[in-house]
């Protein structure tokens, strides 16, 4: 393994992000406070608990993990897209690296940076409710590997889009509505049973059920599920990029 390429590639896209730390610091500070304006005191004034857990807090996990999940996936497809465009992808490929080196690097700072994203917005919701983590390791691990895997996801779409258009397709118009009707601001179980059996159809459920459940304890589906579903996309995204760098795909023209 060679560390050092690893640690060059991470280095230069941190650099990228700490230009506009300022940036990266206030954007989910204001965009968390006005959730809690619309979600907390429009909705919240009319839905006083869900399953026992003040609706104020109840939403923080899904506005958790609807952050982390957009910024892995924007950051970690940018960071290999611009390569791409530029022309560099060429210098990279031809270095003495494997293409797991080069996904450390990528991947490992995007993950880095939707983490930190998760903690800002994490410490801002502190600020509106009082919040407290039944099983704060688990919340921790979920949220890992949630970046983790939605890095590595965006780093297959960085490759797969021809143009900025495509980069911010997936993200948009499947990822977004995907979180939204995952039960990220509302629990499944308040839905008519036809609606939860369909809402099992998305994947983002089992993430959002596990992150929450590391709050306050509570699932709408079992956590050894969540964390399957979670380690299976991971292993899944990982086949496809080393598929993709074996036989070059969108890479090598």
């Amino acid at each position: 393994m060679n560390w050092q390429a690893v640690k060059s590639i991470y280095r230069f896209e941190m650099a990228r992000f700490f230009r506009t730390l300022a940036q990266s610091f206030i954007s989910p500070v204001i965009s968390t406070s006005l959730y809690f304006v619309v979600f907390g005191a429009a909705i919240g004034s009319r839905i006083d608990q869900v399953e026992g857990v003040a609706y104020g807090a109840f939403i923080v996990p899904g506005l958790i993990m609807l952050s982390v999940m957009t910024q892995a996936l924007s950051n970690a497809s940018f960071g290999i897209y611009f390569p791409k465009f530029i022309g560099t992808m060429y210098e990279l490929l031809s270095a003495p690296i494997s293409f797991l080196e080069i996904t450390l690097g990528y991947v490992g700072a995007a993950a880095t940076k939707s983490l930190f994203i998760g903690v800002v917005i994490l410490a801002t919701s502190a600020l509106f409710v009082d919040l407290t983590i039944a099983h704060p390791f688990a919340m921790l691990l979920f949220m890992v590997l949630t970046c983790v895997s939605f890095s590595l996801f965006g780093f297959i779409i960085g490759i797969w889009a021809k143009n900025f258009e495509q980069l911010q397709l997936i993200p948009l118009l499947v990822v977004t509505p995907l979180v939204f009707l995952g039960g990220s601001f509302y629990s499944i179980s308040m839905l008519p049973p036809f609606w939860q059996t369909v809402t099992l159809f998305n994947p983002v459920v089992y993430l959002i059920s596990g992150f929450r459940w590391a709050f306050f304890g509570l699932a709408d589906v079992p956590v050894a599920l969540s964390l399957m579903a979670i380690f299976g996309f991971t292993l899944l995204c990982l086949g496809i990029i080393w598929w993709i760098f074996k036989t070059g795909w969108r890479i090598r023209s």
